[in-house]
């Protein structure tokens, strides 16, 4: 019998992007904590795409970083490619998007953990949590050790009962061939946590050299690389950038998919966990799109030490010889060696709407949890919950508030809030269009929202919260000159508007109004403002965008407004909803089965309408008279 204990004040349970952020959060807050792996060479891998960042997951990359975490400086250290997606768009839509050296990446990030005071990275498998009167007290591992703690952090991931399936082929393993975790759901059902099952996919990884690249169309990354974290020097990341490639599946590649749909374990039932919608397979796509006769496949370096390539966009669960076959119709993967077979994996996780936004458990204090075992997907929206729900932990071994951040304020708030409130039957992925107030929530800002939040916490130090109250000075200084720096129609400033095909001056103007005009803005302006001080590019891009798009950000303010009002109308906890007259049936049992904090928390359940908000609202006050 296994006698070995340790004392520690937080437990992290696994190393992927979530427990590698949660675990980081605690040690440097002076608290001791051990993070659990099964495999210490597992610790932030990457086993799907190996890239950080894309389409509002770059936002959530910009917004760890401003709260102090790591992700974004390990991408910084360690992409092979980076480009800003969507720039011919508005800026609140600009995301930047890195291909990583999966490896280096991985490696990167065990070196900080491993030089990081207060942290211990143990490899072993927690098999059990131990709570006292509804509250955690500490794990014990599958060889019997126990580890009593203050708080626990729990991050499985995939690994969970996790079973990777192609056709036929069932195996119990985590990603990439790694051992599953497969006795912590019994001990988690046993404490009454509500467990589910979900679904995520991969393509094969082909190798390099049998690739014809002759048939695709070359993809480069930026010219000049905009770094992820706000603390990297820009001039260090202007690095050699490696190529991804372009190519498309064609009718041949969707016959042959169309053929063995009935061996594909997704379409015969051999599948029970429910898979994203927004990263759906191959097969998928072939059936649910039936109309394309193309779809998009990118190729994508593994990393500058190796050969393998991803298959970006041909994710798949078909058996072996269907993947050999389908790949090999694909324009320049004729003659591809497979290195990796696709494959698809069910793990289980947990039913988000148990936890409170801090991401504890309604039932049990002291257990926190973040990432896809939140029913999430995606490494940038678990290591956004991992941050969140190690720094809530801390805050709670310290006696402290938690930080809860609300939908007007970061993305990361919209992402909680989605997982704790509404009903997801499928992996949850972050998207711009889930954000109501994007145009305040932009990456370019994320530091100016949330990098003095990081300060109150105690992750960020005080000389960058210092230079973060520069930059906010500098930017109302400027902003406020701009609109005050009159310039009249000189041959100069008219030669400077007819060459850019703006509007000639008839009167005197401010740089302010010029800036506001669709065809200019502030940078260009630089040649004909000649008082203009030298500002950092982050300066200058704060004040472009507050300019240009003044009179919407007004108008997002306005409406963020009434959103806090909403939120700030708090629920009590004792309220009996059978009591409120004329709430719908529905909405009395969606109530009782949320409980949720305020109002506006309320207002998003689906189920609960606005009449039935109204109904609500009408009850309190009356009780607050009372």
């Amino acid at each position: 019998m296994n006698t070995l204990e340790e004392y520690t004040d937080v437990v992290v349970v696994g190393a992927g992007h979530a427990g590698c952020e949660a675990a980081l959060a605690c040690a440097r807050l002076g608290l001791s904590t051990t993070i659990f792996t099964v495999s210490v060479d597992s610790i932030a891998l990457m086993p799907c795409n190996p890239n950080i960042g894309g389409s509002s997951k770059g936002h959530l990359v910009r917004e760890i970083d401003a709260l102090g975490g790591e992700m974004g400086k390990n991408i910084d250290k360690t992409f092979i490619q980076s480009k800003m997606l969507n720039k011919s768009k508005g800026p609140a839509v600009h995301s930047l998007r890195a291909q990583a050296d999966k490896a280096e990446y991985s490696r990167s990030m065990r070196k900080v953990l491993e030089n990081t005071d207060n942290l211990s990275v143990v490899q072993a498998e927690v098999a059990e949590i131990l709570t006292e009167d509804g509250k955690i007290t500490g794990v014990k591992t599958f060889s019997g050790a126990t580890y009593h703690c203050k708080a626990c952090v729990l991050c499985t991931g995939t690994y969970l009962r996790a079973r990777c399936i192609y056709g036929d082929i069932s195996n119990y393993t985590g990603p990439n061939g790694l051992q599953a975790a497969n006795h912590l759901t019994d001990s988690l059902k046993a404490h009454g946590i509500e467990m589910q099952r979900f679904k995520t996919g991969t393509p094969a990884r082909v190798d390099r050299r049998s690739i014809d690249f002759s048939k695709m169309q070359e993809q480069f990354g930026d010219e000049r690389v905009v770094p992820f974290s706000f603390t990297t020097d820009p001039e260090s990341v202007q690095i050699d950038q490696a190529s991804c490639w372009l190519t498309y599946t064609n009718e041949e590649t969707h016959e042959i998919i169309r053929k063995n749909l009935d061996r594909s374990p997704l379409y015969s039932g051999m599948i029970e966990g429910t898979g994203p919608r927004y990263c759906p397979s191959i097969e998928d796509k072939v059936v649910k799109f039936a109309d394309k006769n193309r779809h998009q496949v990118f190729l994508e370096p593994e990393g500058l030490h190796t050969n393998e390539m991803y298959i970006g966009g041909m994710s798949s669960s078909l058996p072996e010889d269907v993947q050999h076959e389908m790949y090999h119709t694909v324009a320049g993967l004729e003659h591809a060696k497979i290195v990796r077979n696709a494959y698809a994996i069910e793990y289980d996780c947990i039913n988000p709407r148990q936890l409170d936004a801090s991401l504890e458990f309604k039932n049990i204090r002291g257990l926190f949890s973040g990432g896809q075992f939140n029913g999430s997907s995606g490494y940038e929206e678990a290591a956004a919950q991992g941050l969140i729900a190690g720094i809530n932990a801390a805050m709670q071994v310290k006696g402290k508030e938690p930080l809860i951040l609300d939908r007007s304020e970061a993305y990361i708030g919209v992402l909680i809030d989605d997982l704790v409130t509404k009903e997801n039957r499928e992996p949850y992925r972050m998207m711009t269009s889930r954000a109501e107030y994007r145009l305040l929530l932009r990456q370019d800002n994320a530091d100016l929202r949330l990098t003095e939040k990081g300060y109150q916490v105690g992750l960020i130090s005080e000389e960058r919260y210092q230079d973060l109250k520069t930059k906010e000075r500098q930017i109302a200084e400027e902003m406020e000159r701009v609109d005050h720096e009159n310039i009249g129609g000189t041959e100069v400033v008219q030669k400077f508007l007819e060459a850019h095909e703006s509007t000639l001056l008839k009167s005197g103007t401010t740089i302010g109004e010029l800036v506001r005009r669709p065809e200019l803005d502030y940078e260009m302006l630089a040649e004909i403002d000649k008082n203009r001080p030298q500002y950092s590019a982050g300066v200058r891009e704060q004040v472009n965008i507050n300019i240009k798009y003044q009179g919407y950000i007004r108008r997002q303010m306005k409406q963020v407004e009434q959103f806090k009002k909403m939120e700030n109308k708090r629920i009590p906890k004792d309220i009996n909803y059978d009591e409120v007259g004329s709430l719908r049936i529905e909405a009395v049992q969606k109530l009782k089965k949320f409980q949720p904090l305020s109002i506006g928390q309320a207002s998003r359940i689906s189920g609960v309408s606005p009449a039935d908000i109204s109904v609500l609202l009408v009850y309190l006050e009356s009780r607050d008279r009372k």
